[in-house]
């Protein structure tokens, strides 16, 4: 069963992007998804996958020197 993660993070610009795009596709499956709405005032990230919970992608991003914080339904 696929998750839907949805985060708050300051990941602002398509370049922020670009540099976390490695570490996002290491820690995910082919099948899994990624995406940010840069538009957004949270700068979301929002992550469909099958097998991630959300801290290891919070600790990752912020290894990357990004803020990165789970939003709650």
């Amino acid at each position: 069963m696929r998750t839907v993660l949805v985060f708050k993070t300051s990941v602002r610009t398509r370049r922020s992007v670009k540099q976390v795009t490695p570490l996002l596709n290491q820690l995910l499956d082919a099948t899994d998804r990624w995406n940010f709405d840069l538009q957004d005032c949270d700068h979301i990230l929002r992550v469909e996958a099958q097998a991630i919970t959300p801290s290891v992608i919070i600790d990752r991003l912020r290894q990357a020197g990004f803020m990165c914080t789970e939003l709650e339904d």
